[in-house]
């Protein structure tokens, strides 16, 4: 069997004919990434492949450092050609990494190349993507017709101008590409130095001056009511666990008026305000129909040495040990007595948790939408095959995957839509393997349709996006 060829990762009949007669042909609905609206709105141009396949790319710098790469051909100040080729010569290493999967399908769907990247064939595919980079199609609005993406969730601060959104709304383009309300910063009392730039931004784009915490909660609704203007559907939190400890109103104002003040609150302190913020914020979601997402789990910055020098988001966090469940039921349970309960996606970083995610999104579902409570796909560190089939494993057994709302890129990276055909491969694989076992009925319509609507049709109206 040739490697990645058109039955890759298809292991039966069926399972073949799902992918190729209905999971292929799906649209992308791409609800979640951190792709830059400023180049989806200036329809960015590359200038060689190191620039749109390295710059940015932490999975990429990850393995080069593991493979003994000096900081200077990953981040540094090397040549792109150099970086490009410490990364050629990485890549042989990367076997049974999925990185070797994606490194080399990006090839063959972007570039149109099936060589396997390696220092001896570095010059070639060097020339030969760079050409294609330079053809009229290769920009961010042709990656997006080619790939059908029919929307995109971009990740943006309350305190972001959505002019870019503007400018790529009067575009023309076909692909919706809509904000994601990200507050996180707001939770900043701990760091009152990091707060205050951060609410002059928030004073100035929303024309409110904050002084104390009502003024904050103003400004926040403000920005919410202008999001959801431009089309936002989603909000967003990245969160090692999320808060419980509850938080008056007159407790939430005192530490918010201290830290105006410069003084750092106490970690209790900073999770009672937390809590306090995040049921605020879900009650503007529910009142919206809005789907919360939650990204729980995550130790960022832990090499402190690097991290200083590079910058977050280089690759230097890892999957986090701590506890979820207490604090989350805590947190679900106040918004449902409140009924504050918006449309939530959690998603785990920690397998450890997978079953307990997935049980406990049951224990919250209403009978007011179908799957309104979702545990969500394998992303950052489980977006692989074997943590994508546990995912999908834990969710069938305990709630209903005909109701999931699929895949995500959750990347900063324009190459990254491959991710949503391995996903739809590995699913396809799933369902067909076992109906062709006697594990699911041998009814191939019925198997479609389940394909259909994780592919595509679930996202779609579980976010509203109508598309």
């Amino acid at each position: 069997m040739a490697y990645l060829d058109e039955n890759f990762l298809l292991h039966s009949p069926t399972a073949r004919r799902l992918f190729h007669e209905v999971a292929c042909g799906q649209p992308i609905i791409d609800y979640h990434c951190h792709l830059s609206p400023r180049e989806i709105a200036g329809n960015h141009r590359w200038e060689n492949l190191a620039d749109i396949w390295l710059g940015g790319d932490h999975y990429k710098w990850r393995l080069m450092r593991a493979n003994g790469v000096d900081e200077d051909l990953i981040t540094g100040e090397s040549t792109p050609r150099e970086k490009f080729q410490a990364w050629a010569e990485t890549v042989p290493f990367t076997l049974r990494n999925p990185v070797h999967h994606w490194t080399h399908i990006e090839l063959q769907r972007y570039f149109g190349i099936d060589l396997l990247l390696g220092p001896d064939t570095a010059d070639e595919i060097w020339e030969r993507a760079n050409a294609r980079l330079a053809a009229p199609d290769f920009c961010v609005h042709g990656i997006l017709e080619k790939f059908d993406v029919r929307v995109i969730g971009t990740t943006d601060d309350p305190a972001d101008p959505l002019d870019d959104h503007a400018a790529i709304a009067a575009s023309g383009i076909s692909t919706r590409v809509l904000p994601t309300f990200r507050p996180d910063k707001a939770l900043l009392v701990d760091h009152p130095d990091l707060l205050a730039p951060w609410l002059a931004k928030l004073e100035e784009i929303s024309g409110t001056h904050i002084a104390h915490l009502s003024d904050l909660l103003a400004a926040l609704q403000k920005r919410h009511d202008d999001f959801h203007a431009a089309g936002c559907r989603l909000s967003d939190h990245g969160l090692e666990r999320m808060p419980a400890l509850r938080c008056t109103d007159a407790e939430a104002a005192m530490i918010f008026d201290k830290a105006r003040a410069g003084h750092a609150a106490t970690a209790e302190e900073r999770e009672k305000f937390s809590f306090y913020l995040m049921v605020y914020l879900s009650q503007l979601d529910a009142a919206k129909g809005w789907t919360k997402q939650l990204h729980l789990g995550a130790f960022r910055s832990i090499n402190t040495r690097m991290a200083g020098i590079v910058g977050p988001d280089s690759g230097f966090d890892t999957i986090g040990d701590t506890r979820q469940g207490a604090a989350l039921i805590t947190y679900l349970d106040a918004l449902a007595v409140e009924g504050a309960l918006p449309k939530i996606v959690i998603y785990n970083l920690n397998p450890a948790d997978n079953y307990l995610f997935a049980a406990l999104t049951g224990a919250f579902q209403d009978g007011t939408f179908p799957g309104k409570i979702q545990f969500g796909s394998g992303c950052w560190f489980l977006d692989q095959k074997n943590s994508m089939e546990l995912q999908l494993d834990a969710l069938s057994a305990t709630g209903l995957l005909s109701r999931f709302v699929g895949m995500l890129t959750d990347s900063r990276s324009f190459l990254s839509y491959p991710r949503h055909e391995y996903f739809r491969r590995i699913l396809c694989n799933l369902i067909g393997t076992e109906a062709d076992r006697g594990e699911l009925p041998d009814d191939f319509e019925a198997l479609a349709g389940l394909i259909r609507a994780v592919c595509f049709e679930n996202a779609n109206k579980h976010f509203g996006f109508g598309v």
